[in-house]
């Protein structure tokens, strides 16, 4: 066993028991759901490492139940696979943009589908690390949440907070508002681009002179964390 926790939430007995039988082999435990109501019971109590969430469900779907938990802080970050029959476009859109991380077709085999589940947790785990990441005197600890700066520590938001730790831990690469807001906000579309402007202005206000520098304006796309001038 690997340790992970994967969530299946699908209303068809046959498809929940492919999936685990595939999941099982490749070494994950896994919990099962066939409405949204269960499956959340079982996100609060059990707090799943993966989600794999069918976007059909009986009463609430599966769509509404991911715009849910990325809504609440406590689930806000945790990986949604979303799964459904529907091929088109504007519904894979629709998926991502409730802040679901990936989208897989049925029928999909289960390697296909142990090759993007791991995919997926391998973005979460770079993202939630409990390692604390250091650049110079900045030094931000992902298990107390707290940013130090030259040892004292810096006053900023659960935002600003959330966007050091994006960028500390995707530097040198320039990411668009739009990303930004996706990756930070968990793909919140009722958030206006121009509200990352504003977060950048205090995030770099809270980590002062001495390294604000190293949230960058790149011209004509957006914001770069960098160490190079």
């Amino acid at each position: 066993m690997n340790g992970k926790c994967i969530l299946i939430v699908d209303d068809e007995a046959p498809i929940r028991e492919m999936i685990m039988v595939a999941l099982e082999m490749a070494g994950y435990e896994c919990l099962e759901a066939d409405n949204a109501q269960t499956a959340h019971a079982l996100v609060v109590d059990r707090q799943p490492d993966l989600i794999l969430l069918d976007w059909m469900l009986p009463g609430t779907s599966g769509i509404e139940l991911a715009r849910r938990l990325k809504r609440e802080e406590m689930t806000a970050d945790m990986p949604i696979i979303m799964l459904t029959a529907k091929d088109a476009e504007d519904n894979k859109i629709q998926g991502l943009e409730v802040g679901a991380d990936d989208y897989i077709t049925k029928p999909f085999s289960p390697r296909e589908l142990v090759a993007r589940l791991k995919a997926v947790l391998r973005r979460a785990g770079a993202n939630d690390a409990e390692t604390p990441i250091e650049i110079g005197g900045l030094l931000l600890d992902p298990v107390s949440h707290r940013v130090t700066i030259d040892g004292v520590p810096a006053e900023m938001g659960p935002t600003e907070y959330r966007l050091l730790q994006f960028f500390m831990t995707h530097q040198e690469r320039a990411y668009t508002r739009g990303q930004l807001l996706d990756q930070v906000w968990g793909g919140n579309v009722y958030v206006e681009e121009r509200t990352v402007d504003v977060h950048i202005r205090r995030l770099r206000k809270a980590l002062g002179e001495t390294y604000e520098g190293l949230v960058q304006t790149v011209r004509g796309t957006g914001y770069r964390f960098s160490t190079k001038s």
